[in-house]
């Protein structure tokens, strides 16, 4: 049978038997799996599936990685399990391969086992090519699950400023810095990528099983595991180099020691791409690995989504855009600054606020008292205060905060 598929996009092209040889060969052979994957640029997908089911001597090396599992073939079931999640089998002849992201594997000959994958199965409705492929910015946000709340809210905030800025946010989808970063890109209603070390059908974390589900609503959930793959600590390692690969780079915001975030960072650095780290407190062991990166030479400190933007090497749209002089990424902006409730208040008022401290009301000379402003200029600070909806007045008992 030699029928085409169409594919999620649409594209004829991809025959079923390309599709069910992939399917099968990423079963048999565990990831990466660098002697299969030289087998099928010898022979191609089909003939190297034919072989290795027939059992053919296809030398040591392909041996050892088909060995355990050559008899499993359950590429049928596998397709129709992906289908009933409403996912794909994304192999490398569809139009919606992430071609671009995959060549870097191409160009590392001193690392063989670093091989892009077979495939890749993947849930949600984001084109893989346009959140990775030429022309698009994407950045892999990565870092410790045991995240301190600085790290959760750089994790978060600076996502949803990115995807505000165009870019996708690729993570891992664990507790911690990847989660938030989730959140963040998410929350800004822009498309993010969770590369998972299991079957996409799997909430792992299972805190994360809506988080995953918002996830395959709007951008992607992707693995190199088929469906009823479990989660293995050596898979998590082989995982972390598809997250490098499929982010223009990688900013990583909090690392231990010995982190798997880190190792994303390097190999990101080993793909050619750009490593940014956030620098933490010189206290906190959640920035060692960072720090480390940093002092060895294998990263650029960033503090702010300015910097990340400028490292990244963004696409200028014009004046307006991400990259133009009145963007978050020109040469011309301030980086935007949080606004507090208190600003662009007067010094007096600013003063007479300070001086009420939590919800006790107090007398406008206790407050002139406290906050060292004229008593004659207590009531105008109080007017201005009130007209910002910042305090309230309790009758002759005075004036408490009401924010």
């Amino acid at each position: 049978m030699s029928t085409e598929s169409t594919g999620v996009a649409g594209v004829p092209g991809v025959t079923e038997e390309v599709r069910d040889a992939r399917a099968y060969l990423v079963r048999v052979a565990e990831p990466p799996a660098p002697a299969v994957a030289h087998l099928v640029e010898l022979l191609g997908p089909v003939e190297a599936a034919t072989r290795i089911r027939r059992g053919a001597d296809l030398g040591p090396h392909v041996g050892a990685e088909v060995a355990a599992r050559r008899d499993d073939d359950r590429a049928a079931a596998d397709l129709a399990a992906v289908r009933a999640l409403g996912g794909r089998l994304l192999v490398p002849e569809d139009a919606d391969w992430p071609t671009e992201a995959m060549a870097a594997f191409a160009a590392l000959p001193g690392h063989a086992e670093w091989v892009a994958p077979l495939a890749l199965w993947v849930r949600g409705p984001a084109p893989a090519a346009d959140l990775v492929g030429e022309g698009r910015r994407s950045v892999a946000v990565v870092g410790s699950r045991a995240a301190s709340g600085y790290g959760q809210w750089v994790a978060r905030d600076w996502s949803a400023s990115l995807v505000d800025a165009g870019l996708a946010v690729v993570s891992g989808a664990a507790l911690g810095i990847d989660g938030e970063a989730h959140r963040g890109a998410l929350a800004a209603d822009g498309v993010t990528v969770a590369v998972l070390a299991c079957g996409i059908e799997r909430a792992y974390p299972a805190a994360h099983a809506r988080l995953l589900e918002a996830i395959a609503d709007r951008g992607l959930v992707v693995s190199e595991y088929p469906v009823g793959a479990v989660p293995a600590r050596h898979r998590f390692l082989v995982r972390n180099r598809l997250i490098a690969a499929l982010a223009t780079g990688t900013l990583l915001v909090e690392s231990g020691r010995r982190s798997g975030a880190a190792r994303t960072a390097k190999a990101a650095r080993e793909l050619g791409r750009p490593v940014l780290v956030v620098p933490g407190p010189v206290t906190s062991a959640l920035s060692v690995g960072n720090h480390a990166l940093a002092r060895d030479g294998y990263s650029t400190v960033v503090g702010s989504v300015r910097d990340v933007l400028a490292d990244l090497a963004p696409i200028t749209d014009g004046p307006d855009g991400p990259d133009g002089p009145d963007g978050p990424g020109g040469t011309m902006a301030e980086p935007p600054h949080p606004r507090g409730p208190v600003d662009g208040l007067s010094a007096a008022a600013v003063r007479v606020h300070g001086a009420l401290r939590g919800h006790a009301p107090l007398g406008a000379g206790v407050l002139a008292r406290e906050s060292g402003v004229a008593p004659s200029a207590v009531p105008a600070a109080l007017a201005e205060l009130l007209a910002a909806g910042l305090v309230a007045r309790d009758g002759d008992r005075g004036w408490s905060r009401a924010v």
